[in-house]
């Protein structure tokens, strides 16, 4: 009898070690097709996918998500949509609330924010400001979080890179792998966004010259699902990627599901889990 209770007893508190575990950090990328003003994207435009859109948010419930493409109005309905999360990044074109934003959003209830800072992908990364042979202003957002559960420190990075300048790609990576240089090696960096190249892109190269890893690759996973999706009118590419440093990662996913709208932008999110 004596050993029967002692057996229980190891097993309840082996029971409650594993109930106590630290949940796995989610992270989500998302090209979220900006609000065109001709209405150019027809039943694919925001005001027919913006509830799907937080459908998904809500469904998925990451504790951080970057965006790109983001324009003000797209960003003011999902604050008042997301009451649990607060957002950083600002407009491209001025620094304020012009252009699109590399914004990221962050649970509270989970997340603590450090500090933030925005980088424009250019030879002045201070100002807003065109870099190379891009086409468009290129920005890149960084965000110092703590873990609420571990009290753990991260930096989670969200990026867009030019779709039409081939040195603009390169450079950029370059300019970001030496911002993520110049944080502590021994804390954990989240590379994510729209890199307008698939994973075997030479630009690459310098990410894994400097301990950035494929997140995909990291996770095991073997999908080749696509994320571009053109809103089904195309082939697609998978074209977003996430990169970590000094971090595991448990599972990788593209986010194919039915949200409530046959597309919630032209790209799929990917997210990831992180053991923090």
């Amino acid at each position: 009898m004596k050993r029967t209770l002692r057996l229980l007893f190891v097993a309840a508190l082996i029971l409650s070690s594993c109930s106590n575990a630290e949940p796995d950090l989610k992270i989500i990328s998302f090209n979220i097709r900006y609000n065109s003003w001709n209405n150019i994207d027809g039943a694919n435009g925001w005001p027919f996918r913006k509830e799907a859109v937080v459908n998904m948010i809500t469904q998925e419930h990451p504790d951080a998500i970057g965006l790109q493409e983001a324009l003000v109005d797209q960003l003011l309905y999902l604050d008042s949509s997301l009451p649990t999360y607060r957002r950083v990044g600002v407009g491209r074109d001025d620094g304020k609330d012009a252009g699109e934003f590399m914004a990221i959003y962050y649970d509270t209830t989970r997340l603590e924010y450090l500090g933030y800072n925005t980088y424009w992908l250019s030879e002045t990364p201070e100002v807003p400001s065109i870099g190379w042979d891009a086409a468009c202003r290129r920005t890149v957002t960084t965000l110092k979080l703590r873990d609420r559960h571990s009290g753990k420190e991260f930096v989670y990075l969200n990026t867009h890179l030019d779709h039409v300048g081939m040195v603009a790609r390169a450079e950029s990576a370059k300019f970001i792998a030496s911002t993520i240089k110049d944080f502590p090696t021994d804390l954990p960096v989240i590379l994510g966004g729209d890199m307008n190249s698939t994973i075997d892109d030479t630009i690459f190269n310098t990410f894994y010259a400097n301990g950035l890893q494929s997140a995909k690759e990291l996770s095991g996973s073997e999908s080749n699902d696509i994320t571009y999706n053109a809103f089904g009118k195309g082939e697609g590419s998978a074209i977003d990627h996430f990169f970590v440093r000094n971090a595991k990662v448990s599972t990788f996913n593209t986010l194919t599901a039915d949200y409530g709208a046959p597309y919630i932008s032209d790209h799929y999110p990917i997210a990831i889990t992180i053991p923090l």
